[in-house]
């Protein structure tokens, strides 16, 4: 996908070409940008105001200081060629590498790269965001391999939506040492952003909007002189800055013609120009250059301004209806005349798309129809006719029929290449098209909308779905199918309930009954936040649907859909029935949906505390996904095993991980919403209780009601960090809100972690009343059903009410909820069971036990490195006496920590801040502060740097 670059003062081919003015400063704002570590720069401005040759300048600049600088170009008129300017820039970093051969792995790129794509090969589409980040993975390493690298992306606001997508996880993940550079007219972007570019640059990274206005006077002076000398007068000037407004394409051409013109003084110049405005500035110049072109010149100059991109010598002879001798002539003398140029090697086109655009309109109607019917013509006779030109040239007959044909034909190409950015392109040019009879609006329509619906810009999508529901020449039936895609994707994307509402409008408007509207009645069969009955209501319309479809791919949709509620609520029956799945044998659809069944059962089994058995599912389910090329369960079951990894306390390393993986998926929500409950988590632990909070807060925004799992984890652990920061009214009014969704859900078997939070919540608010009768209702709630989280859960939420009045029974019950969560494999709340039944254990005066109790939670803490948690153990120790007290009296510790500072220092090297050390150690912030200046004194160290070297022994 090339085209010609625009110019500003280089004219390309004449001696004395014009001097780069006016735009010092520009240049080095890009250069210097260009070489940060990695950054975007955005050179916006309207046409003809030199965004091209500033481009072309600094990289020159670049390249003096040892940057690698690749370019690729945007057209209205691109053939087929997924990612075409990225592919196009990218076939030249080869050359750079050692051996000119791609590195290993790259199999995806590589594929991209080949200059006539295997239309069999399994290209990346702009449909699957996990083929898109393979894709991204291989540009990545392509990239970092040929060294530092400025990737230049010319005029995006012709952009096609899958390279947009690209550059948005590029900008968004960059590459160390890349430069994404991009220029575009602000006047045209499809989506409103740079560039049509969402781009939202990560921390560390540097972004640059250049908006190039233009050229003053005195640029306009510098310009004329270089290219007339001293003809270049100041009533010349004046002139020539009045016709172009300070544009440099229109300053430029008309100084060429005067030069050409050999006028004998500026006099001269100053009466030729005198009396246009500068909308017409460009136009006399560009006809009176043409005016003086012999016929030769003028038939090849005709056929380039017809045919719109670059196009071969011979090419643009047939099309002329020149002979060979003819064509050379002509073309050697447009050349000379700058009118066009070479832009590629043996390719040739108009300096500027304006001037090319003056040159055609300025043919007779005739003449431009007649040019157009020969293009088609010689097009159709190549071994790979351009079916996007021919198409255009078709319309421009004015045959919408043939029209049709021909862009049905371009869309199947593009298709069958996995460039969707050029089929969507095409598909919308058929919907916008007054003429388009319904049957095609309604076949482009249902195409379009998936691709709308799967970009990495969720905003841009969102909007095309919406642009597609509101043209009311759609049947109803098609926009009942964009709308469930709409819907679907709120809620995939960003956790919108009213994706919910879009699928209830769209089972209505596909008839309620029929097959098409099955996949929205699975969407809002699981609206956990409902409640069961309009769960099971959507979910018994679906199967009624497919009744006797049990073998078919969306008969499996179907029966994975129950499977996945029946698991979610507990149902002790679901597991050996998912034994019962088709893994291999069946069609790829009833596979991949067995795969899906799988992974929901699985992850259910996590939220149930049934870690062995999702393990074994997950497991399965991403492998048979593997199998059936199903990425989106692969996905998902990532999250699963590292969520699986916070329950088993293999702690080492998980926060990074995950953080990693949610940077890696910028727009996937779960991982955002999942990452951010599990870093909450770790901060807990380690004391850092205002960071926890925010953590939840995120986790809360993404879950929104939506995912209840992940709203229950989000908001327990809002209201543990409330509490632990002595805020019972915040926590009880987090409670409050938290326990009014899950009663509406009644998903009380996946509550995880909210109702033993709740219960002491409420008792820390002194709403005994309150505790009871939620402990009441999550015994209730979980009576028949199968989770071993739940009911451990159950034991300590009632060991908290029974504390004060039953202390052996709530003795009983801590050291009961302890062994449960040892039973299922988890250590972090079978260590707060511990330390729960240690504390009453004390009270009665047990101590040898309570002391044994003690010990195993600190052990348990200590091996997760929770040093918040052992901090407050610590507490709890002194307070019941486990722990033997200093002596009163200052103890001279000289330069060795003190118990207390072990303790402080235990939580700094955690990150704690002076405020959470305070909560956890329930001290005063003067004395925290006391605490931990003698902390980085006898350390000799600073608070950024201080870590276990010299703690001590943490035991309480």
């Amino acid at each position: 996908m090339r085209r010609l670059t625009e110019h500003s003062g280089h004219v390309g081919g004449p001696p004395g070409a014009m001097r780069f003015v006016g735009r010092v400063r520009e240049k080095d704002v890009l250069v210097d940008a260009a070489l940060r570590p990695s950054s975007g720069v955005f050179v916006e401005g309207e046409a003809g105001v030199g965004k091209s040759r500033l481009v072309r300048e600094a990289a020159e600049e670049l390249e003096r200081r040892g940057r690698r600088v690749v370019t690729g170009f945007c057209h209205p008129l691109r053939e087929p060629l997924p990612y075409g300017p990225v592919v196009d820039a990218l076939r030249s970093v080869q050359h750079w590498l050692p051996g000119g051969s791609l590195p290993e792995e790259t199999a995806v790129l590589a594929r991209l790269l080949q200059d006539r794509p295997d239309t069999g090969a399994a290209l990346p589409a702009r449909g699957s965001p996990q083929e898109r980040t393979a894709l991204l993975r291989d540009m990545r390493r392509l990239l970092e391999a040929a060294g530092p690298v400025v990737l230049i992306v010319e005029d995006a606001h012709w952009i096609d939506d899958a390279t947009r997508d690209l550059l948005v996880l590029l900008a968004r993940d960059p590459v160390d040492r890349l430069c994404l550079l991009v220029t575009y007219r602000p006047e045209e972007p499809p989506s409103g952003a740079a560039g049509g570019i969402a781009y939202r640059p990560p921390p560390g990274s540097g972004r640059v909007l250049l908006r190039l206005e233009p050229l003053d006077e005195s640029a306009v002076r510098e310009l004329a002189a270089s290219a007339l000398g001293e003809a270049a007068t100041p009533q010349l000037v004046a002139a020539l800055f009045r016709r172009s407004g300070g544009l440099p394409l229109v300053a430029e051409e008309d100084l060429l013609t005067l030069r050409d013109h050999q006028a004998v003084d500026g006099h001269g110049h100053v009466a030729r120009l005198r009396g246009a405005e500068v909308p017409r500035g460009l136009q006399e110049a560009v006809t009176e250059r043409l005016a003086a072109l012999t016929e030769p010149a003028s038939a090849a100059v005709a056929a380039a301004a017809v045919l719109a991109v670059p196009v071969a010598e011979d090419l643009l002879c047939q099309v002329a209806g020149l002979d060979a001798e003819q064509g050379f002539t002509g073309l050697v003398e447009s050349l000379r005349a700058s009118v066009l140029s070479e832009v590629e090697n043996g390719r040739y086109a108009f300096r500027h798309v304006l001037a090319r655009q003056v040159a055609y309109e300025r043919l007779p109607g005739p003449v431009r129809r007649r040019l157009h019917a020969n293009a088609v013509r010689v097009l159709d006779r190549l071994p790979q006719p351009p079916l996007v030109q021919i198409a255009h040239h078709v319309s421009a007959l004015g045959d919408a029929e043939e029209w049709l044909r021909r862009v049905t034909h371009a869309v199947e190409r593009a298709q069958a290449l996995g460039d969707v950015g050029t089929a969507a392109a095409l598909m919308r040019q058929m919907l916008e098209r007054p003429d388009t009879d319904a049957e095609t609006r309604s076949w482009a329509a249902l195409r379009l909308a998936p691709l709308a619906g799967q970009g990495a810009d969720f905003d841009s999508d969102a909007r095309a779905l919406r642009d597609l529901l509101a043209d009311r020449r759609l049947p109803v039936r098609t926009r009942g199918e964009i709308r469930a895609g709409l819907g679907l994707l709120l809620l995939n994307q960003s956790s919108d309930r009213a994706g919910f509402d879009e699928l209830a409008r769209a089972v209505e408007e596909l008839g309620g009954t029929t097959l098409e509207a099955v996949p929205a009645m699975l969407g809002l069969a699981m609206d956990e936040a409902a409640g069961p009955e309009p769960a099971e209501r959507w979910m018994a319309r679906a199967e009624d649907a497919v009744r006797d479809m049990a073998e078919t791919p969306l008969g499996a949709d179907v029966r994975a859909s129950r499977l996945s509620l029946r698991a979610g609520a507990g149902d002790p029956s679901v597991w050996a029935e998912l034994s019962g799945l088709p893994r291999e044998g069946a069609g790829l659809g009833v596979l991949r949906q067995s795969a899906r069944a799988l992974y929901n059962a699985g992850s259910n089994a996590i939220d149930l505390g049934e870690d062995a058995l999702a393990a074994r599912l997950v497991e399965e389910g991403m492998e048979l996904a593997r199998e059936t090329g199903f990425p989106a369960v692969e996905f998902y079951g990532v999250i699963s095993r590292l969520r699986l990894d916070l329950a088993a306390g293999r702690w080492s390393g998980l926060g990074e991980r995950f953080e990693a993986f949610a940077l890696a998926h910028p727009d996937a929500p779960a991982a955002r919403g999942e990452a951010a409950a599990v870093l909450g988590t770790l901060d807990l632990a380690h004391g850092r209780y205002g960071r926890a909070s925010g953590r939840f807060e995120q986790a809360a925004l993404v879950a929104r009601q939506v995912t209840m799992s992940l709203a229950s984890r989000a908001a327990a652990g809002t209201i543990t960090a409330s509490l632990a920061r002595g805020r019972s009214d915040e926590a009880w009014e987090a409670t409050t809100a938290a326990l009014a969704s899950l009663r509406r859900a009644e998903t009380w078997p996946r509550a995880t972690g909210l109702v033993p939070a709740a219960v002491t919540a409420a008792l820390a608010a002194g709403k005994l009343r309150a505790a009871e009768e939620l402990a009441g209702e999550a015994a209730a709630g979980i009576d028949g059903r199968r989770s071993p989280a739940a009911v451990a859960e159950l034991c300590a939420a009632r060991g908290l009410l029974a504390e004060e009045r039953e202390p052996d029974r709530a003795a009983a019950l801590f050291e009961e909820a302890h062994r449960r969560w040892r039973d299922i494999g988890r250590p972090y709340p079978a260590g707060q069971a511990a330390e729960l039944w240690a504390r009453v254990l004390a009270r009665r005066g047990e101590k040898r036990t309570a002391t044994a109790a003690l010990d195993a939670a600190a052990g348990l803490y200590r091996d997760l490195d929770a040093v918040g948690d052992l901090a407050r153990l610590r507490r709890v120790g002194r307070e019941t006496g486990l722990t033997r007290k200093s002596a009163p009296g200052r103890r001279g510790y000289g330069d060795r920590l003190s118990p207390r500072e072990a303790e402080v220092a235990a939580l700094l090297a955690g990150g704690a801040a002076n405020q959470e050390i305070a909560d956890a150690l329930v001290l005063s912030p003067r004395t925290v502060e006391h605490h931990v200046a003698n902390v980085l004194r006898k350390l000799n160290t600073t608070r950024a740097e201080v870590g276990s070297a010299g703690i001590g022994d943490m035991n309480p």
